[in-house]
């Protein structure tokens, strides 16, 4: 099908992959309509779940009215990877005149200077990719522990460029990215894993793209109650160590490779420990202090076949 007029404009694409979140997913559409700037721009949402399609429901109800141009499309097949390589490759097609795709997830909303930010940290630094920060808004009460958890608390970087992005929550990725890179864009081994994205990234930096962070791109993201108990944090670190050794087992599939990954799994054990230490040091509570030991412990459980699957329904 070819665009329409208005299609052909389009310069840039926010890609929304979404499942089981319909309330959150009408909060980030809102964002998106409050979005400043002349940017032209359209919206791709995918829905995930099938049987229901909740979200579709929302996302057809804003697209019909008018409030925002865009479409949204189902993808029978469940998982995050699918979903998001759904949206990569609708958005490419549908507006084949756009030079960017962004990503938002469904349960974050945008500043209004989002996308305007987004996509002029592209064009004044000749960057392929942009990333920009992700603040929490707990929806029930945090303690300090919580606050200041590594899962919880991104790094703050200065805007400038930075070897790589490790996750897609709030990033802009240039067209001749996708052109450049094999298919599929997030690989399916990471499906209910998670983590495509940092490999996805990582794949990027080895091909030489650049990365440039805009410190003033911000999105918020909605952090339910669930996620703040300790059973919650503790196999989210645990799963994070595994996604850094499949990763890392994915550059080295040899037996070279797995011997030389067992080395840096035993020595990142000690290492982590004093991660921890400065950790403690600056929070005061175990809780956040334990993140780089469990991700540690994760790695060798990933190394020896352990495998979670958080994505999967």
């Amino acid at each position: 099908m070819s665009p329409t007029p208005g299609e052909a404009r389009i310069e840039a694409v926010v890609c929304i992959p979404t499942f089981r979140r319909p309330q959150q997913l009408a909060k980030t559409l809102a964002s998106l309509m409050g979005q400043i700037g002349d940017v032209k721009f359209a919206v791709v949402v995918v829905e995930n779940d099938a049987p229901r399609c909740d979200g579709k429901e929302v996302a057809d109800g804003v697209f019909a009215g008018g409030k925002l141009p865009g479409l949204c499309v189902v993808e029978t097949n469940q998982g995050n990877c699918f979903a998001i390589n759904r949206a990569f490759a609708t958005g490419l097609e549908r507006y084949p005149q756009a030079e960017y795709l962004l990503m938002i997830d469904d349960d974050e909303v945008a500043a209004p200077s989002w996308l305007a930010e987004m996509v002029r940290a592209a064009r004044q630094n000749g960057a392929d990719i942009v990333g920009g920060p992700v603040l929490r808004h707990f929806d029930g009460p945090a303690d300090r522990s919580q606050q200041l958890h590594p899962l919880f608390n991104s790094p703050a970087h200065a805007s400038g460029f930075l070897p790589s992005l490790y996750g897609s929550g709030n990033c802009l990725i240039a067209r001749h990215v996708f052109e450049a890179l094999d298919e599929p864009e997030f690989d399916l081994r990471f499906n209910f894993l998670g983590g495509g994205d940092m490999d996805f990234f990582s794949r990027c930096r080895q091909r030489g793209f650049k990365t440039y962070w805009n410190s003033h791109a911000v999105a918020v993201e909605s952090v339910p109650v669930q996620r703040l108990a300790m059973h919650w944090m503790v196999r989210r670190a645990l799963t994070t160590g595994v996604i850094n050794y499949t990763i890392d087992r994915k550059r080295h599939p040899d037996a070279l490779g797995y011997a030389g990954l067992w080395i840096k799994n035993l020595l990142s054990l000690p290492l982590s420990l004093v991660r921890a230490a400065r950790l403690f040091a600056r929070t005061g509570h175990w809780l956040p202090a334990s993140f780089p030991v469990l991700v540690a412990l994760g790695r060798s459980m990933g190394a020896l076949g352990f495998a979670p699957a958080p994505y999967k329904a």
